[in-house]
């Protein structure tokens, strides 16, 4: 057996075993045909399609199937909601600019966030008007500008949003990623339209407020009231489904949790600090609490998937046959 095959037979192990037993040599074969002659290594596009292929059949050996169509759902949900936040940020960035300290901190900006926004509204509209192939690059970039002004802010000594800022919005944005990358052609201004509604509601909130205020409030205006918006969408988006017998929109509320949780980081820590004899929300509280916020949504979503696998497994188990009674003995 050379190399490369045995290679794709390690990597079938992604699928479950009935399915390796009946497809695993076509799946096999595929592959090899259409592998070069010097290849000895799977290429990562197909050591990434073989494991979410696996993760199909695995949940469709589950029961669980409509999980899927769940996760982008949710992914899209995500997406909306990372671009209202980076509307009505990037308006915070200048409407607080001029402040106490009687100049700006970053440029003509309060802090670094303003090119975390500018990359997510870059996003909106690559969505809007680019091709499909533009709108994960895009969201792809405005999650690495996420991550990196944390070390850059650090490095330079520059303001920066806060953590309870930019760790929602990261989440938001890897759920985004596995959101549809195109809808339909009259929705693709729906996250600029969104975005232009939250700027508007930072400049009615927070215009006439200091500099101070924007950085020192910064994990608290607005992102609960996100998060309460985010719930609500997706508990209606859920009944509705379920009223037409989908189950989708109760998993993307699900996979839902934990980004919502994160929205309401600021609240929760600020209650939990007390219970834990805490003065005030220092970073064991925050590390803690968001800790336990990716905990229990995972544990909630792994709890769901294994409830719906014993229902499916009970629901294909046959039935028991009827004991007959002999016409003539009576047993």
């Amino acid at each position: 057996m050379r190399d490369l095959e045995r290679r794709y037979r390690h990597l079938l192990r992604a699928y479950p075993a009935g399915y390796r037993q009946a497809r695993g040599a076509e799946i096999v074969g595929t592959y090899l045909d259409l592998a070069g002659p010097d290849r000895r290594w799977p290429s990562i596009l197909e050591v990434a399609d073989v494991v979410a292929g696996g993760g199909r059949e695995r949940l469709r050996a589950a029961g669980a199937a409509d999980l899927i169509p769940g996760v982008r759902l949710a992914g899209l949900l995500s997406y909306l909601t990372a671009t209202a936040l980076a509307g009505f940020w990037a308006t915070a960035e200048v409407v607080t600019t001029s402040g106490v300290w009687g100049s700006p901190a970053f440029g003509p900006f309060a802090t670094t966030g303003i090119v975390i926004w500018a990359g997510w509204l870059l996003a909106a509209v690559a969505y809007a008007v680019g091709p499909a192939r533009w709108v994960r690059a895009a969201i792809g970039l405005a999650l690495l500008l996420t991550a990196a002004v944390v070390p850059v802010a650090a490095l330079f000594e520059l303001p920066r949003p806060y953590l309870f800022v930019l760790l929602p919005q990261a989440t938001l944005g890897v759920l985004a990623l596995a959101g549809p990358s195109r809808t339909a052609r009259r929705q693709r201004l729906v996250p600029l339209a969104i975005a232009l509604a939250a700027a508007l509601i930072a400049v009615g909130v927070l215009s006439g407020e200091s500099a101070w205020f924007y950085r020192f409030s910064y994990g608290g205006a607005f992102l609960p009231e996100a998060g309460a918006a985010l719930l609500l969408t997706a508990v209606l988006a859920a009944t509705v489904l379920s009223l037409r017998g989908d189950a989708r929109g109760l998993w993307a509320l699900l996979v839902l949790l934990t980004p919502i949780g994160l929205l309401a980081l600021y609240p929760l820590t600020e209650n939990i600090a007390p219970v834990v004899g805490a003065g005030y929300a220092d970073f064991r509280v925050i590390t803690g609490t968001t800790a336990a916020t990716f905990v229990l949504g995972g544990v909630t979503l792994a709890a769901a998937l294994a409830i719906r696998a014993r229902s499916s497994a009970a629901a294909d188990t046959p039935a028991s046959p009827v004991h007959q009674r002999c016409p003539t003995c009576g047993r």
